[in-house]
């Protein structure tokens, strides 16, 4: 294999790493599982990602489904300790990671985030958005807004972020090894191509950075034009200063001119490319000209009867809209206006529930979010037969006992999902567009990530 030109030293190897098996690790979900057990193959940069000796089947795991973890490249990880560094001793802040399907980058940053922050999470290709969606309903945070479109959108909003985040479309040589199709659509001319648009990214973003604010950038390729030649280009034409990274030698990550290198072969990981570069301080501040809002009274009894279904609704905006009760973090509504009336807004906060009739009909938005009140409602701890059928969307039926209307089905002690109890048979509430499609059940349910470590 011929290496794309720009190698150094410090690459060598890095062809025959290509040829080998991929890492398998996974990030557990900190607002949700319990610490990993002693002795656990941690990820050095990432104090909640775990190396797996093999590759299990995730798709029959309901955690995965509970959004207790994440399956995740570790070098991808960084991310984790880069935004807690960026952000130590800061209070709340606004966060946007502007190419962010299928959410791996920005799950890690909302568990790195001090506690209250906002994230808006962006992406261009609908189809990508809704899994983006997906998986951040199953994160769970409160304070998450997903967005569909192209990022020259945000050049309507200067200076609302503290820090952006783009893992821009690249090249794609750090996935060789996992994913063959990159390999045989790799050429200098997608090398380019690559960086056209790249600059066109970080254009669109630059004036959404709040002066002193950061932009974080990554990529999966090793090359100098879609890397080093790219910080080169931002600094040239805007005001900011790449940001030295002070990662420890025993990570064994190659610096080169401001990037960082993270290549197979050296790391326990796949390929990736990051660089921190700092905005002056010159330019405009967010000033939200939205107003904040206000529950409508003729909606305050449907507010009323779903309000304490959160820990801490006080704290919460709730409207009514589209046949849907949601809520959102009263802190931060003034930016969800400008974002909804500039973007376009496909998740916001939590869908607490969906109006039917007269019927307040718990969603799964609601039994995922980490400040869903447990006491709700009734609950029922099913088995794993059970929880699979109910993750494909089947009929359920529950044991007897179970009081009668809306439960919430458990698996390991934690929420899977709502289903309506009618005695003999429970409607399934479970998202259709979410079901798992395989009809095979595992023999002995997985146990990727102990519940009780």
């Amino acid at each position: 294999m011929e290496l794309p030109e720009g190698f150094v030293a410090d690459f060598e190897g890095l062809a025959d790493a290509l040829t080998g098996e991929p890492s398998v690790s996974l990030r557990r979900n900190m607002a949700k599982t319990s610490p990993f057990p002693a002795g656990a193959d941690t990820v050095p940069w990432c104090v909640d990602g775990l190396y797996l000796p093999d590759r299990p089947q995730f798709t029959f795991d309901p955690a995965l489904h509970q959004g207790l973890y994440y399956v995740q490249d570790a070098s991808s990880m960084i991310y984790s300790y880069i935004v807690s560094r960026l952000t130590s001793g800061s209070g709340p802040v606004a966060y946007l990671d502007a190419c962010a399907a299928p959410g791996g980058k920005t799950t890690t940053a909302v568990d790195a985030l001090p506690a209250g922050s906002l994230v808006v999470a962006n992406e261009f290709v609908p189809g990508r958005a809704l899994t983006l969606r997906e998986n951040l309903i199953k994160w769970g945070a409160p304070a998450v807004v997903v967005t569909r479109g192209d990022t020259k959108r945000f050049r309507k909003l200067p200076g609302m972020f503290d820090i952006v985040a783009a893992d821009v479309p690249c090249s794609g040589e750090g996935m060789f090894r996992k994913d063959p199709e990159a390999v045989r659509q790799w050429t200098p001319a997608l090398v380019a191509e690559c960086a056209v648009r790249q600059r066109e990214i970080i254009d669109n973003l630059w004036d959404a950075i709040k002066p002193g604010g950061y932009l974080i950038y990554s990529t999966c390729t090793f090359n100098r034009q879609e890397n080093e030649d790219m910080l080169r280009w931002i600094v040239d034409n805007f005001d900011a200063s790449v940001m030295p990274m002070d990662f420890p030698a025993e990570w064994n990550t190659v610096e080169r001119d401001g990037c960082r290198h993270f290549l197979p072969g050296r790391v326990r990981g796949e390929g990736l490319t990051v660089a921190v570069i700092r905005k002056g301080n010159e330019g405009r501040v967010f000033r939200p000209s939205a107003r904040p809002g206000k529950e409508s009274p003729a909606d305050r009894k449907l507010i009323d009867a779903c309000r304490g279904w959160l820990n801490g609704y006080a704290d919460y905006l709730f409207e009514v809209g589209d046949g849907m009760v949601r809520a959102f973090p009263q802190r931060w509504i003034t930016w969800l206006r400008e974002l909804e009336s500039k973007l376009d807004v496909i998740g916001r906060g939590i869908e607490v529930s969906s109006v039917k009739g007269r019927d307040l009909v718990p969603t799964q938005s609601l039994a995922m979010s980490t400040v869903y009140d447990l006491k709700a409602f009734a609950s029922c701890e099913v088995d794993y037969r059970t929880a699979v059928s109910y993750l494909r969307r089947e009929s359920v039926v529950l044991p007897d006992g179970t009081p009668r209307g809306f439960v919430l089905l458990t698996y390991g002690g934690g929420p899977l999902g709502f289903a309506k109890n009618l005695g003999n048979r429970a409607n399934n509430l479970y998202p259709n567009e979410w079901r798992i499609l395989s009809t095979h059940i595992p023999d002995v349910a997985p146990c990727i990530l102990p519940r009780n470590a």
